[in-house]
């Protein structure tokens, strides 16, 4: 990236999400948010002035959205919100979405509010409801003026999609974003742009493998940083800073020093950087530090540079499926505590679709450590927990041979 870009960049994430008094406050949960994970829920609130705090709930996306509502309504409300649904939902039969959208009282509700929470389900229905053709309802202003006074807009799984400028709409496969679908109005479309133009947010993140399609989007789209937060987690983006909660972590995509090679005619990045943020991590999108959680700070940290350090694993492992379930941040962990500099990963249909064009068409994913590569280690979680920040990820497209591996021939006795 040229100089003056650098400078450009930085200068944007400096005003990521600052705003005018630093105290609005994005919060994307990354989807399958359990009701007694309180840690999250009574952050929530706490955010929004804690007890007694007001807010309105939006199951626009939900398949139940009276059900959904009352669930989030409760766990709220378990913390010492004051929580009201608010029923403006397509999915809703007894009740007029355009009379909704248009009601005073419900425009009241929101206005009043310190706290706006969006479900999860089908983010198109969220952004057409509230946005329809990229025009804001008066329903979505009112949301936008308890935003920028300071207070809180959090979301799960759908809810968190909404929260870039550009979203996912509908790319359930990964893989096929991968191949080059990504099409306005159905993978891909407008968001609601509440965390600014400068991230981009995508959820459900480590168990479904999305980073996989986050790379492409990132790259079509300009975005030099992504976060994508995994299940049961949430990341509570403030004043220019980010804090990881909740039961697992998120990753940080960093494309401001990686390039491309248009002329492979398929997918491919080099020098893309990857950050694990762990619970309880800290990271300054002004400065690019991470600061690790205090059980990370008071237990292990990780260089290996130093002189003095013993990795824990002797080797590692060949990745068959980078897109599994866990795997990308797995194989960062094991990768950081080895005496290895690299390890590889594939991506690729076992069985392809019969509408795939390109069914041969695979990815070769190399994690390398850079000379920035550095992280920490815990087991205060009751697991082997690690946090690791800048480690590298290149992307080259591959052709898959098939069969991929015979069975070995029957050995017949003389």
């Amino acid at each position: 990236m040229p100089a003056l870009a650098r400078l450009r960049f930085a200068a944007a994430c400096a005003a990521l999400l600052a705003g005018a008094a630093g105290a609005q406050t994005a919060i994307p949960i990354g989807g399958a948010l359990k009701y007694d994970n309180h840690v999250v829920w009574k952050r929530i609130v706490d955010e929004a002035g804690g007890p007694g705090a007001r807010f309105v709930v939006f199951s626009t996306a939900a398949a139940n959205p009276e059900r959904s509502a009352r669930q989030i309504v409760e766990a709220l409300n378990r913390q010492g919100a004051q929580a009201q649904w608010v029923p403006v939902a397509p999915r809703l039969k007894d009740r007029d979405l355009k009379a909704e959208l248009e009601s005073p009282a419900n425009l009241e509700l929101v206005r009043q509010a310190r706290g706006v929470y969006f479900s999860g389900g089908a983010q198109e229905l969220i952004v057409d409801t509230l946005q329809p053709a990229g025009e804001p309802t008066a329903l979505l202003q009112a949301i936008w003026q308890v935003y920028r006074s300071g207070g809180v807009v959090a979301g799960s799984s759908a809810g968190a999609a909404i929260m870039s400028t550009v979203m996912f709409r509908d790319a359930q496969d990964t893989l096929r974003v991968l191949k080059g679908q990504l099409r306005e109005g159905q993978e891909i479309d407008r968001g609601l742009g509440f965390v600014g133009p400068e991230l981009f947010i995508d959820q459900h993140f480590l168990k479904r493998g999305r980073f996989g399609r986050m790379l492409p989007l990132m790259q079509a789209k300009g975005y030099r940083l992504g976060l994508g937060v995994d299940e049961d987690s949430a990341a509570i983006i403030k004043g220019g800073q980010i804090e990881v909660i909740g039961a697992k972590g998120a990753l940080l995509v960093d494309l401001s020093q990686a390039r491309h090679e248009p002329q492979l005619g398929a997918f491919n990045v080099r020098g893309a950087q990857l950050s694990y943020l762990d619970r309880g991590d800290r990271h300054d999108l002004k400065t690019g530090v991470t600061t690790p959680s205090p059980q990370k700070a008071a237990d292990l940290a990780i260089d290996p540079k130093a002189p003095n350090f013993k990795p824990y694993f002797k080797s590692v492992p060949f990745y068959a499926d980078m897109l599994g379930d866990t795997t990308v941040v797995n194989a960062m962990g094991t990768l950081l505590d080895s005496p290895a500099g690299e390890t590889l990963g594939l991506a690729f249909a076992g069985t392809p679709a019969v509408d795939d064009s390109q069914p041969d068409l695979g990815f070769e994913f190399r994690l390398y450590k850079t000379p920035a590569t550095r992280g920490w280690f815990t087991g205060a979680f009751g697991g082997e927990d690690y946090t690791v920040v800048r480690m590298g990820l290149d992307v080259m497209p591959v052709q898959i041979q098939r069969p991929l591996y015979r069975l070995m021939p029957v050995q017949t006795s003389r």
